[in-house]
């Protein structure tokens, strides 16, 4: 019984070890690729101006925070408002980003919920005085 028991638990064990896959995890090249085209799409959604605000952590860890003026294939240009210092930077720098840009679906919504909400208080105060 106990031969039937472990025959079947050993040929249960190769077959699983028969069909398992490698996992591929990827170089670390290929990771640092994918995070530089998810900044990249990030940065691009942003946009530009001085309202595509950014703070940066890149590879040296060193800072960023600013504004995009500037986007193009293979870098980005963030503006210091306070000092206007210019830095380019390369979307394989990055190591995070955290961007302050409402979307225009965004601004409408709160456009039209502050307008509401002037309306509700004007026909609050019509009907009690």
């Amino acid at each position: 019984m106990s031969r039937k028991i472990l025959s079947f638990a050993l040929a249960a064990l190769m077959s699983t070890c028969a069909s398992a896959q490698a996992a591929y995890g990827g170089s670390k090249e290929d990771k640092q690729l994918r995070l530089a085209e998810k900044i990249k799409v990030g940065i691009t959604q942003l946009g530009t101006g001085e309202q595509a605000r950014v703070e940066l952590k890149l590879a040296d860890r060193t800072k960023v925070k600013g504004y995009i003026s500037e986007s193009a294939a293979d870098h980005f240009v963030v503006v210091d408002k306070k000092t206007g210092a210019a830095t380019r930077v390369t979307y394989g720098q990055v190591q995070q980003v955290k961007g302050n840009n409402l979307s225009t679906g965004a601004k409408i919504a709160i456009g039209l919920g502050i307008l509401a909400g002037i309306l509700a208080i004007f026909l609050i105060l019509e009907n009690t005085g």
